[in-house]
Parts: C-alpha cells; sequence; structure tokens
C-alpha cells in the first residue's frame, strides 16, 4: 500500500504564506491530535499491561512473534513536547524533503507536515511497516487537512526507501536497533547539513547504544547533541 501525497505538494502549500495562528494550533489539527493522544494514552497503558502479564507468565521473555503483534496494536506516539519541538525544527530548518522512518499512527507525521504548511514549502515521505498502521495514519492526516503534503510508503523501510535522494531532514522513530543500519543505508540521500533526529535514545539506550556511538563520533562527519526531552531525542548535523 502506498498513499501518495500530491505531486505539487509544495505548490499546493502557498496558499498558506501570510498565517497569523501557526496551523500547528488551529482547531481542526489540535482535535486530531487531542483525541489521538487520549487514545493512545488509555490503549497503550493497556497493552503495557498485557505485555507485563505475557512476560511474567514466561518468565521475563517474549519471543519476537508475539512482541510483533503486542507492537502492532500499540501507538508509540511522540510526546506532545517532542512533537512540537519536531514541529518547530522543521519550520525552522525549512526541508525541502524529510523523510520518517516509523509512521505508526501518524503523530509525528502530522507535526511535520503541519511546519510544511506552515512554510509553504517542502513535502513529508513516511514509512510503516504495518499496513493497518499506514492506513489509519492516512486517515488521520486526511482529518487533520494535511494528507497532500505526505507520501506514506508501507512495507519494509530498507526497500520502500531505496532511490530516494535529497533528504534535509530525517526523523527515526521506528524499530530501535535499525536506527543505525537505516541511517548508513540512507547516508549517500542525505544532503549536506542533513539535520538527523532519533527518538527514545533515554529509554532505549540499551538497544541505541550502536547508534549513539556512530553518530558522537567525529570520524563518521556528524555533530551530534542529546536532548532531554521526554524519553531523549538525539540531534545530529552531518
Amino acid at each position: 500500500m502506498t498513499t501518495n501525497a500530491n505531486a505539487s505538494s509544495s505548490a499546493s502549500s502557498t496558499r498558506n504564506t501570510s498565517r497569523a495562528v501557526p496551523i500547528l494550533d488551529e482547531p481542526q489539527i489540535q482535535e486530531v491530535l487531542s483525541r489521538l493522544y487520549a487514545v493512545a494514552e488509555v490503549n497503550d497503558s493497556r497493552i503495557e499491561a498485557e505485555e507485563q502479564a505475557i512476560a511474567k507468565t514466561a518468565g521475563g521473555h517474549i519471543d519476537e512473534q508475539t512482541l510483533a503483534f503486542i507492537r502492532e496494536r500499540e501507538f508509540m506516539a511522540v510526546a506532545p513536547e517532542v512533537g512540537r519541538l519536531i514541529y518547530l525544527l522543521v519550520r525552522s530548518r525549512r526541508p525541502a524533503l524529510v523523510v520518517e522512518f516509523g509512521t505508526s499512527f501518524g503523530l509525528s507525521a502530522i507535526h511535520i507536515a503541519a511546519a510544511l504548511r506552515d512554510n509553504s514549502f517542502g513535502r513529508l515521505v513516511t514509512t510503516e511497516q504495518s499496513a493497518s498502521k499506514a492506513s489509519r495514519a492516512a486517515q488521520h492526516l486526511t482529518q487533520a487537512g494535511l494528507s497532500d503534503l505526505v507520501e506514506i510508503r508501507q512495507g519494509d523501510a530498507f526497500q520502500t526507501l531505496t532511490g530516494i535522494d535529497g533528504i534535509d531532514l530525517l526523523l527515526l522513530d521506528g524499530w530501535k536497533e535499525l536506527y543505525l543500519p537505516m541511517l548508513r543505508q540512507l547516508e549517500p540521500a542525505l544532503s549536506p547539513g542533513c539535520l538527523v533526529i532519533a527518538d527514545d535514545v533515554t529509554s532505549m539506550a540499551d538497544k541505541l547504544a550502536p547508534y549513539l556511538a556512530y553518530v558522537r563520533d567525529v570520524a563518521n562527519g556528524y555533530v551530534s547533541c542529546e536532548i532531554a526531552l521526554d524519553d531523549g531525542l538525539e540531534l545530529s548535523i552531518r
């Protein structure tokens, strides 16, 4: 499944060249975000309790198939303050192309697309392994009035992002063990000065240790800094 943005997305966004209120704060988008965050809080709390119960029954170990089934239903949403920071970074960087690894239900995509709309410039390509999540994310972007700026590529990101080029901002928020392989694959496609944002670097520090070691090693061409916000962000410029 692929949900395509309008080919003239950057042109379509020019109708917002002067906006007194940032589109992120407009009622239509705030209603969608508020509703999704409320659902996510209840949904993910219930699933977390289910995961803990399964782990307890299984002696602390959950097999990959069961874990994948659990994660299929989780929102794993960026926190509101993280979403707002991402919005601000997209506004300030004015990227022509943003790529997101890990769409989930589309909350971070809504923040990114809102910034692109206010910039009157740019498009987002976002990737999601789960067909059901990709479908739900497309619905949420439509409800927010931002679907024309976003292309959702459903499937294995290592395949769906093949051939992409000119990435000005990259958001990594999918499977943590895949951050480094994903970054390495996309490096030839990164524009000079590309901003790379990695989420969950504090809460998932053990799984992200190889990634953090890589971007914090100046020999690999990055300047990197951790931001202590919610589950932790790593901002890196190449």
